[in-house]
């Protein structure tokens, strides 16, 4: 492959949610019916080609992991699963987040089926369980704008969920 095409192409929905460390998208690929086999070798080609290190995917399916097997990038599946769930899930994902990102080489692509309201959510519970901002309603407001999307109930409930429990990082020994 030459020119534009051997460069890949951008994730759909891509956002930096920590500039040039931590960004967030749909799959890779896109969502249910709009998934296409291509699309997803030319966004793997962009993520390799832009140094991404790891991808952690927050599907409830295995969906693309064998994909970035194939493309040699390194992943985590910890599916978001249902509402009681979210506690549990949501301490693990951060964790495997904030063990990546103490790594100061890595830069991590998280997704879900889609970009929309519970993956932008995750992120804003990411900020506050790593201390880069303390206080839900900035954890939102930041979100919002890196996203250009306004977030609404599901999303906020995460948030809700990620400070009612408590669910932040232990300091550092």
């Amino acid at each position: 492959m030459r020119g534009r095409w051997a460069q890949g192409l951008e994730p759909r929905s891509f956002s930096w949610i920590v500039r040039d460390r931590l960004a967030a998208s749909e799959r890779p690929g896109g969502f249910a019916r709009n998934h296409r086999k291509v699309r997803r070798q030319e966004e793997l080609i962009w993520l390799g080609g832009h140094g991404f290190t790891n991808i952690l995917s927050l599907l409830d399916s295995p969906h693309n992991l064998h994909a970035y097997e194939e493309a040699g990038i390194a992943y985590r599946h910890v599916p978001l699963g249902r509402h009681d769930e979210l506690p549990e899930r949501l301490e693990s994902i951060y964790a495997t987040l904030a063990g990546w990102l103490d790594d100061p080489e890595e830069r991590i692509l998280v997704h879900h089926e889609e970009f929309g309201e519970r993956i932008i959510g995750v992120m804003a519970g990411f900020l506050l369980y790593a201390g880069l901002v303390t206080e839900d309603t900035h954890a939102v407001q930041v979100l919002e704008k890196l996203t250009g999307r306004q977030l609404g109930a599901a999303g906020r409930e995460i948030v809700s969920v990620t400070v009612r429990d408590g669910i932040v990082r232990a300091p550092s020994q």
